[in-house]
């Protein structure tokens, strides 16, 4: 356990002090840091069924332009199925992430689900308009809870992640889970059916994949590596999501956001070239663009 433990803690400082010099990218490896403020995780659960939605949508969009690194906060998008039902059928949306807004709706001690609904760091923001910004801005003046680093490989159908978590305090350590996420941008659908019907809606930080890297040990680490599948209908401004929550409030401890648009795609079975070790240079983007609203 001690090696185990010197040995993350390790590549997460020679990571930090590497970073401090500048960014640089290896190969096909993009690679990142998280800081020691927090950065606060906004999740907006939506639907295209829903014709209170949009304005929640455009929100987010403009609130963080797609591959901004200096938005401060790192927003998802989860497209919720339950509006399914009622004339269409929101191709962004599944039972999982239906299940991640009921599992919150507990957390937060209410007794409903609804649409557009706003979380920042786990808690419910219900006057999203006139409080998420306030909420959001709070966020950034705490320190991180967590330090996260992450190495990702991106190939054609997939990408491949390394995630180093460290988790300081005892009592976060009891239930602090990872997660991963796959977000893109810049998605179009015209709405045929339903409340939105004739609206042409343009989707932004949109959740493609979602992963659980599993739980921190004792001592608060965890070494993962886990695989996010692209999405076969490609947006733009792609961007993997890595945070850490707790599973009894649903308190986010830290989230790091992971811009792909610098990484080159790799084929499948090719050799991966690597210039020191795990998570040596933090990546940016070269390729940023602010997402169109509707």
């Amino acid at each position: 356990m001690l090696n185990t433990t010197s040995a993350r803690l390790g590549a997460l400082a020679s990571f930090v002090i590497m970073t401090a010099s500048g960014p640089s990218l290896a190969g096909t490896e993009c690679r990142a840091a998280s800081a020691a403020v927090a950065r606060p995780l906004v999740e907006l659960y939506t639907s295209e069924g829903c014709d209170s939605c949009p304005p929640a949508d455009r929100w987010l969009a403009g609130r963080f332009p797609a591959g901004d690194p200096g938005a401060g906060a790192v927003p998802l998008a989860f497209h919720v199925d339950y509006w399914d039902r009622l004339g269409w059928r929101d191709r962004f949306a599944t039972p999982a992430y239906t299940a991640r807004q009921y599992e919150a709706m507990r957390e937060n001690r209410s007794s409903f689900v609804y649409t557009p609904e706003v979380l920042v760091q786990g808690v419910a923001v219900r006057q999203w308009r006139e409080d998420a910004g306030r909420a959001i801005e709070s966020a950034l003046r705490k320190p991180a809870r967590a330090t996260i680093g992450a190495d990702a490989t991106v190939a054609l159908h997939e990408v491949r992640l390394h995630v180093v978590v460290e988790v300081a305090d005892a009592p976060d350590r009891r239930d602090a889970k990872v997660f991963a996420a796959y977000a893109d941008n810049g998605l179009v659908s015209e709405i045929r059916s339903g409340e939105n019907r004739g609206v042409r809606l343009v989707h932004a930080h949109v959740v493609r994949a979602l992963t659980d890297a599993g739980a921190v040990d004792a001592a608060g680490g965890l070494d993962a590596h886990v695989t996010l599948e692209r999405p076969a209908e490609a947006g733009t401004d792609a961007t993997i999501v890595v945070f850490v929550q707790r599973e009894s409030n649903g308190d986010v401890l830290q989230a790091l956001a992971l811009p792909l648009g610098a990484c080159a795609v790799r084929s499948v079975g090719a050799v991966e070239p690597r210039s020191g070790g795990l998570l040596a240079a933090r990546a940016q983007c070269t390729t940023c663009a602010s997402s169109p609203e509707r």
